[in-house]
């Protein structure tokens, strides 16, 4: 089975900026593909966004659209989350995850999830 493991997570103001990685191991297969979501107290579990082999991009959440941008690096089998502009209804915990399909389908099917990162935006 696939393992993940996030970092990166931490406190930043209103308006900063954060980056975080997603580390796989195990069975990884560079053709499933990878998305990060996230879930505040409280709140129901938000799709996010993902990325196939082919590096595209599909938007789950649409206010994470000109402000999240997700990468990977299949050579290194790491996947980026690049948070820009936070705000803090953006503070929840952030998960990466592999969807088995290998594709960014209209509605995400996450497998393996890691343990997540805190990202808590605040002044």
């Amino acid at each position: 089975q696939v393992e993940l493991v996030e970092s990166g997570g931490g406190l930043v103001q209103p308006g900063g900026s954060l980056k975080l990685s997603c580390l796989m191991s195990g069975a990884v297969s560079q053709n499933h593909a990878i998305g990060w979501v996230r879930q505040a107290p409280g709140k129901e579990r938000e799709g996010g966004l993902c990325i196939n082999n082919a590096y595209e991009v599909k938007y789950y959440t649409d206010s994470m659209k000109g402000r999240f941008i997700i990468s990977r690096d299949n050579a290194k089998n790491e996947v980026y989350l690049w948070l820009t502009d936070l705000k803090p209804e953006d503070t929840a915990v952030y998960y990466c995850a592999t969807d088995l399909r290998r594709l960014c389908w209209a509605t995400p099917d996450y497998s393996t999830w890691g343990q997540g990162t805190q990202v808590t935006v605040s002044s």
